[in-house]
């Protein structure tokens, strides 16, 4: 598990200080329109980590920088330095609940929005050296016809080695990687960074945030030793009711208690 950062040390390719700074909607906005090479009118109302939970009993999803532009295409753009070997599966996730989010109940499928799902990488997670790898749904038969979904997921590669993009997409994501400003919106991005290190409260947040991760790790860490005592202990059980012990007995000689006992031994029948 990797270890968390100190607040002084957060770089922008951490996700905390990443959708912080992207709540700078000139920031945002230069980013998509240098990731993207297009003009954007205007960013509306940039939603630091948007979370979507379309069900009350289903997964919900966390979104880094989830934004909408002046043409209503939404924007999730997401922060991942851990090749997890599942982004393409994630990609196609995040994707469903998004479009599931952006129609409404009863809605008419054209109603979607067009959509980018984009990860930042800090790995060349198709390892063919791009910085950018784009895919869109097109047909196998003739790969000239697109299914025009209006779905576009992105991944951006900080460690590529190919000469595929523009100059402003490279000196971007060799400040992601190296924190080395070679233009004017990389300086402003690193100033950014400066300024939000100086904001008391998001300090605050960042360290209540990381409170937060430790109990739930040690509360996954103690339910995980009552597991094992729980299956232990049943393990024993059955192993003394195969011999033929009473439950009396058993209950004398482990220390159980009754109810354990009759649980594993009605578990037992019931697989008989």
């Amino acid at each position: 598990m990797a270890k968390h950062k100190a607040w002084e040390e957060l770089e922008l390719k951490d996700d905390f200080m990443f959708a912080k700074v992207m709540q700078n909607p000139e920031l945002c906005k230069g980013m998509l329109e240098r990731l993207l090479e297009v003009d954007i009118e205007r960013i509306e109302y940039p939603e630091e980590q948007k979370t979507i939970d379309i069900t009350t009993d289903g997964r919900s999803v966390r979104l880094d920088v989830y934004v909408r532009d002046g043409n209503n295409t939404v924007y999730d753009v997401e922060i991942q330095t851990t090749d997890t070997k599942e982004l393409p599966r994630r990609s196609r996730y995040y994707q469903g609940m998004v479009d599931l989010n952006l129609i409404q109940k009863g809605g008419y499928y054209r109603e979607l929005n067009t959509s980018y799902i984009i990860f930042i990488c800090t790995f060349d997670m198709f390892g063919k050296g791009r910085h950018r790898y784009t895919f869109r749904n097109i047909c196998e038969e003739d790969t000239e016809i697109e299914l025009d979904d209006g779905a576009v997921k992105m991944f951006l590669n900080t460690k590529g080695t190919m000469d595929d993009v523009t100059t402003e997409i490279h000196n971007f994501l060799t400040y992601m990687e190296t924190h080395e400003a070679k233009d004017d919106f990389t300086r402003r991005l690193k100033e950014e960074v400066k300024r939000v290190k100086e904001n008391k409260e998001w300090r605050r947040e960042y360290m209540t945030l990381l409170m937060r991760d430790q109990e739930n790790i040690e509360k996954g860490r103690a339910e995980g030793r009552a597991e094992g005592r729980a299956e232990e202990k049943g393990t024993i059980i059955r192993h003394m009711l195969s011999k033929g012990l009473s439950v009396q007995e058993i209950v004398l000689f482990s220390g159980v208690t009754y109810e354990e006992v009759e649980k594993v031994q009605a578990d037992m029948y019931e697989t008989v």
